[in-house]
C-alpha cells in the first residue's frame, strides 16, 4: 500500500505553490532543491515552517513543492499557505488554530492595474499651470 500524501495549492500575489506532504523526517524538496538552497533568509524559513510550529508537527512531514511566479518572499508565503491547507487535509481539527493565525486565508493584496491618462495606478503626470 503506497504512503498517503496530502496535496494543497498555496498562493500569494502571482506566486503559486503546489505542495505535497507525506509523513517523514522533515525534509524539504522545493523545485529540486533543499529549503536552505531555495530560501536564503532565516525569516523566510520561519514563514514556511510556521504552520508546522503552530500545530506541533515540526519534523513529522516531508514536503515536496513546485513553486512558480512571483518573487522569493511571495513564494515563501505561498508555500506556507499551501502547507497550512495540506495540514487541513491531514487533520481537520487544525482549522481553528491555523485560522486564528491567519494561515488559511489567501492574502488578497496584489498589484493595482495602471489606469489610462495616468503614469501608474494612481500617480499622475506632472501638471503645469502655466
Amino acid at each position: 500500500m503506497p504512503e498517503k500524501r496530502y496535496y494543497a495549492t498555496g498562493k500569494r500575489k502571482t506566486a503559486v505553490a503546489r505542495v505535497w506532504l507525506k509523513q517523514g523526517s522533515g525534509n524539504f524538496l522545493i523545485n529540486g532543491r533543499t529549503i536552505e538552497g531555495y530560501f536564503p533568509l532565516e525569516e523566510l524559513k520561519i514563514m514556511v515552517n510556521k504552520p508546522f510550529m503552530i500545530t506541533g508537527n515540526i519534523g513529522k512531514f516531508d514536503v515536496v513543492a513546485n513553486i512558480y511566479g512571483g518573487g522569493i518572499p511571495a513564494q515563501a508565503w505561498a508555500l506556507g499557505h499551501g502547507i497550512a491547507k495540506a495540514l487541513l487535509e491531514y487533520n481537520v481539527n487544525f482549522r481553528a488554530i491555523l485560522k486564528k493565525q491567519g494561515l488559511i486565508t489567501r492574502d488578497p493584496r496584489s498589484k493595482e492595474r495602471k489606469k489610462y491618462g495616468k503614469r501608474a495606478a494612481r500617480a499622475s503626470y506632472q501638471f503645469s499651470k502655466r
